[in-house]
């Protein structure tokens, strides 16, 4: 009875999945076009939000597991995925753009858009563990709006490398000094008690 039931699962099941836009554009296609190899009939629910709402689906049920970045809640259950640094984002013309690196005190001094919502602010905590004080003249959680922007000759920005794959803005992309990151994990309640296509899903991660 339990393998029908597994059976069953793996042919009809849907997973749910709360992840940000970065790993939605560039991971998850990777990863569930070789999922579906295996499993072709598998359905999926995206839910798209920000570090503080994925990890309240998590919790609440409303996803069966979600792309997080360190710290979570010590409850939930995390597999590392990889360290993504966060670069300089600057117009193609802008006069730093001539370094290897930059600076963050160097950021400072031009019109910055910070990556920020409610107490997601890792770009604003790192300048203030630093010391430092951009000069934020724009604030959003769409980071696209800001690379948009960024091309546009109205400030410099950081972003995650992760965001910066494939994009069809001219923007110059530059490591900073000092170097900072996040930490990217799948969390779930329960990998153990998870339902069987989320288990097997989670094999596939690596293709990402």
């Amino acid at each position: 009875m339990q393998q029908a039931e597994d059976v069953k699962e793996l042919t009809a099941g849907l997973i749910r999945i709360g992840t940000f836009s970065s790993v939605a554009t560039h991971w998850l296609p990777s990863i569930i076009r070789e999922f579906q190899k295996d499993y072709p009939n598998i359905e999926y629910e995206f839910l798209l939000g920000d570090y503080r709402e994925i990890e309240a689906w998590i919790q609440e049920g409303w996803v069966d597991c979600g792309f997080l970045c360190l710290p979570v809640r010590p409850d939930l259950d995390t597999i590392f995925l990889e360290r993504d640094d966060f670069l300089a984002i600057l117009p193609a013309t802008h006069p730093l753009a001539q370094a290897e690196r930059i600076f963050l005190d160097a950021l400072c001094k031009e019109p910055f858009l910070m990556l920020e919502k409610d107490k997601n602010a890792e770009i604003a905590d790192f300048f203030r563990r630093e010391g430092l004080s951009p000069n934020v003249r724009f604030i959003t959680w769409d980071d696209y709006a800001i690379l948009s922007i960024v091309e546009s000759g109205l400030g410099v920005s950081l972003l995650p490398r992760l965001i910066l794959k494939r994009i069809p803005y001219q923007v110059a992309v530059r490591e900073t000094v000092p170097s900072f990151h996040r930490d990217i994990v799948l969390a779930l309640r329960d990998r153990k008690t998870a339902p069987l296509a989320v288990r097997r899903f989670l094999e596939y991660l690596p293709h990402r």
